[in-house]
């Protein structure tokens, strides 16, 4: 896949690119259906197991291409608005796990598309803003807040003030810090990591997570209960059970 939005297959792995990189990776309308094609179609290939969402060049993503809303009417706004939650939405649905790679700073839209994958990992001079409100609009409002609290959430997008990858760690919003030079390899070892599992009970384990945050413990658990129930109904587990045993062997297992 070419334009805005690259899908390079490794393996296992499935790293979509965001591609503007003479726009410091900004989002605008062709790159919100780029994402939203590569999505489904990475949902209809079962070769693929891991995800990995990254940008061209040193930024991730600086955030929506205001330049492309010059001249343009309020229907307009509203579709191209429609559009990204579409693209976030795809992302956030994938059933395989889905790691962002950030780099340099990560404006508004940039942080949306972030925190729209499982988890972030973040090279040490990455940062975070979102300025919406001072660009006269809304935005982040819905996902940060469930990431960093409601009154942090307040906050950073009251002032529009860049958060360092250290505090975002600090919040839980990043889940790894990394030498901005390794996170490429460190992004890619931690895919191959997870590719080694196997893919039934990592999509049940993403799905149960994501219905779980949503509930309360004890439907939680129910969640869960029935995952159990498929992974049995599949048989997988007895591998599972023989791996474990083999690595008991040597010396290499962690009970669970």
């Amino acid at each position: 896949m070419s334009g805005p939005v690259k899908v390079k297959r490794e393996g296992a792995v499935a790293r979509v690119v965001l591609s503007r990189s003479e726009a410091r990776n900004a989002l605008n309308l062709p790159m919100c259906h780029g994402l939203t094609e590569a999505f489904r179609a990475i949902d209809r290939d079962h070769d693929i197991r891991v995800v990995i969402v990254e940008g061209e060049g040193p930024v991730f993503c600086a955030g929506a291409d205001l330049k492309e809303r010059k001249g343009r009417d309020a229907a307009w706004i509203r579709q191209r608005r429609l559009a990204s939650f579409e693209a976030y939405s795809m992302i956030e649905r994938c059933a395989r796990p889905v790691i962002a790679l950030v780099q340099g700073p990560t404006v508004g839209s940039g942080g949306e598309i972030a925190m729209s994958c499982d988890f972030i990992v973040a090279a040490s001079d990455a940062s975070f803003r979102f300025p919406e409100a001072h660009w006269g609009t809304v935005g982040a409002t819905q996902r940060l807040q469930r990431v960093v609290g409601v009154s942090r959430a307040k906050e950073l997008l009251y002032t529009g003030r860049e958060m360092p990858a250290a505090e975002a760690y600090a919040l839980g919003m990043v889940a790894r810090l990394t030498e901005p030079s390794k996170l490429s390899e460190e992004g890619m070892t931690i895919a191959l990591k997870i590719a080694e599992a196997p893919p039934l009970s990592i999509a049940l384990t993403k799905q149960s997570v994501d219905l779980g945050s949503r509930t309360d413990l004890d439907s939680g658990i129910r969640i869960e209960l029935a995952a159990i129930e498929r992974v049995l109904a599949d048989n997988g587990w007895k591998n599972g059970v023989d791996r474990f045993l083999q690595n008991v062997g040597n010396g290499t297992a962690d009970a669970s």
